[in-house]
């Protein structure tokens, strides 16, 4: 049952077997944001070659991203499949603030990651000066500071708001502008602080990466690199960008700029503002990128290596207890393993050699051909066979 103090979403008003079929994709794309992003983030944790400013950047957006899908997408796709489902005002205002938190905070990671690119090629021989660990603290307490102090207020007044009228948010999720326009009484001071969190955020950060990118290129051109890849880089990154910010903008001002956008059309502009660059983004700042395709490489190959070793190790086991004992030997000597298969002939034309011979000699292993005056014949310790024999199955 319904609280009076509770809210209901309603978007894409369809029969339940139509909006199933909205949540199926939506629910698949979430799996695949989740493992691209997850993906991506533990081979920068464990590749200490990429421990260096840029690539953190980079893991640092892939850990925005992928909160903010988990913030936003199960909520919807719950949403979807069940519409009588509610929550309650301190539930919305904790959704929307993390919502708008964590897309600023993707927004200000996107301007360090273009500023930092501007330093490294802008100006080669200052980087290390100019990108150093204070400056990468500072950078962090900023964002830090300007996203959760902007996004507070905002929250703080839309829930100041008295709700008198309609509890129903047209939405997926809680959108700022979709639960302002509820309030009763005058809405003015929600509206205006939702325009000045555009332009703190768009209004500065697209004309800083702008810039940065086109000195980039400018750069490149006078040096006379490959000047096609560069463009090539340098447009993707911005045509992603343009699609971020601007159908962020579009889709936040809405109500505010009277555009009479459909609900449902301002919905899936959320959506895709949500899940685009959570998509995108490990490619274009990932997979794209040498280094992270060289850690990929090193991270999967290290976990082939260690299952295979483990295999190995279990094999050398069974073959130890099952091998024959030499007769009148030492009982701890465990005998030819299989790697010792290929050296019988030798051994038996070898025979005759051994006759009246120290017991305690256990003939040469594979490991010892060739290395006479290094054979440990005395030794009852000695155990020529494991060494070569792990090799062989692991090999194997």
């Amino acid at each position: 049952m319904l609280n009076q103090s509770d809210f209901q979403f309603l978007a894409f008003p369809f029969p339940l077997w139509q909006r199933g079929l909205i949540a199926l994709p939506l629910a698949s794309v979430f799996g695949l944001v989740l493992l691209a992003n997850c993906g991506l983030l533990l081979v920068v944790i464990r590749v200490r070659a990429l421990w260096c400013p840029m690539y953190i950047l980079v893991g640092a957006l892939c850990l925005v991203d992928l909160l903010s899908v988990l913030v936003i997408i199960p909520n919807a796709v719950l949403v979807l499949l069940n519409p009588a489902h509610s929550i309650s005002l301190a539930e919305c205002l904790t959704q929307m603030f993390l919502t708008h938190f964590l897309s600023s905070l993707a927004s200000t990671l996107l301007l360090a990651m273009a500023l930092d690119r501007y330093v490294a090629i802008c100006h080669p021989l200052r980087y290390r000066q100019l990108v150093n660990r204070s400056s990468f603290l500072a950078l962090s307490f900023f964002m830090l500071l300007r996203s959760g102090s902007v996004m507070a207020v905002l929250v703080a007044l839309a829930g100041s708001l008295d709700f008198c009228g309609s509890r129903v948010i047209e939405h997926l999720y809680c959108d700022h502008m979709a639960l302002v326009q509820l309030g009763c009484g005058d809405t003015g001071l929600s509206r205006g602080a939702g325009v000045a969190v555009i332009v703190c955020f768009v209004g500065l950060d697209i004309p800083l990466i702008a810039m940065s990118y086109l000195q980039i290129l400018v750069v490149v051109h006078r040096a006379g690199e490959d000047r096609w890849k560069a463009l090539h880089t340098c447009g993707t990154h911005l045509i992603v960008l343009l699609v971020f910010y601007l159908v962020g903008t579009v889709a936040f001002l809405s109500h505010n700029l009277h555009l009479g956008l459909p609900p449902d059309l301002n919905t899936l502009m959320g959506l895709v503002y949500i899940l685009l660059p959570a998509t995108v983004n490990p490619i274009i700042y990932g997979v794209r990128t040498a280094e992270i395709r060289q850690g990929f490489s090193r991270v999967f190959s290290q976990s082939s290596r260690i299952w295979s070793r483990k295999r190995g190790v279990t094999s050398f086991k069974v073959c130890s207890r099952t091998a024959p004992a030499h007769k009148g030997s030492d009982p701890t000597h465990r005998g030819p393993g299989p790697a010792d298969r290929g050296a019988g002939p030798t051994h038996r034309g070898a025979g005759p050699t051994h006759k009246g011979s120290d017991p305690t000699h256990r003939g040469p292993g594979p490991a010892h051909r060739g290395a006479g005056p290094t054979h440990k014949g005395s030794d009852p310790t000695h155990r020529g066979s494991e060494p070569a024999t792990v090799n062989h199955i692991f090999l194997n």
